[in-house]
């Protein structure tokens, strides 16, 4: 898969692919990661791609010129390619959004600067806008970055094992269980028994209870909606059995207590 970045920072861009794991699936023809200097299609010795906002107003906007030069450049080299503003305005990106774009026929993916890019191109040069979260950034770079490290793991064979990408956070609308490595015992944190027992049926049990467990704690917005499996249903009816008895306790408790002070009295 093909991903060009459109920008006036390409140096940024050619820091990401010349590590890790990018960097590996680059080499192997796997993905191609690229990035054109919008400054290149700017007019004038001083390659102007910014001016002030019509109306008045504070900062600059990025000239419609040079940006849809660009961007018809690019689409000239990848004809299938989606075209993609990364903006605060955009569709939330989230990993169903990188399983979306991973199908596509490649991503020019535009970086916006300063107020943002004129309306014009936005309407008539842009397929879709992306958001990585509601907060304004100082440029496109770093989300397009984001965009491109999620969808390019997603590629058969960048990560090395197929089951990979299926196993992370998000998948199936719940968080990864936890992992861990050597040493057994780290300050005074052992490593679960189940994990080094060798039965892969009650460690593959342990995981979905554990991925179930830490979603219901940090992101419970995440199971109402989800189709439950019979398995996590039955995991969810023990814990409730479980609170269920805890609370009656804790009421037992209550009252035992309630009693001695009133006997005391």
């Amino acid at each position: 898969m093909k991903f060009t970045v459109l920008t006036i920072f390409p140096e940024l861009v050619a820091a990401m692919r010349a590590h890790g794991i990018l960097r590996r699936a680059v080499q192997r023809g796997q993905i191609d990661i690229c990035a054109i200097d919008i400054r290149e299609f700017a007019a004038g010795r001083h390659r102007v791609t910014d001016d002030r906002p019509y109306g008045g107003g504070c900062g600059m906007v990025m000239k419609p010129e040079p940006l849809a030069a660009a961007i018809r450049f690019a689409r000239g080299r990848m004809p299938g390619a989606s075209v993609v503003h990364l903006t605060p305005q955009g569709r939330p990106f989230c990993q169903a959004a990188a399983w979306d774009l991973a199908l596509r026929g490649g991503l020019i993916l535009v970086c916006g600067r300063y107020e943002g890019i004129d309306e014009r191109v936005c309407s008539d040069f842009i397929d879709e806008e992306i958001s990585i979260g509601d907060y304004v950034l100082t440029g496109g770079e770093l989300p397009a970055l984001v965009v491109i490290d999620a969808v390019a793991r997603l590629i058969p064979g960048v990560l090395g094992g197929e089951s990979s990408a299926v196993k992370d956070s998000f998948h199936e609308s719940l968080l990864e269980h936890g992992h861990y490595t050597r040493p057994r015992v780290f300050e005074g944190h052992a490593v679960p028994d189940v994990l080094l027992s060798g039965n892969h049926r009650e460690i593959e049990k342990w995981r979905r209870e554990a991925s179930l467990v830490r979603t219901f704690l940090k992101r419970p917005d995440l199971l109402m909606h989800r189709a439950l499996s019979p398995a996590e249903v039955e995991i969810l009816q023990k814990w409730r059995s479980d609170i269920e008895k805890i609370i009656r306790n804790q009421s037992l408790h209550s009252a035992d207590s309630l009693s001695g002070d009133q006997q005391a009295g």
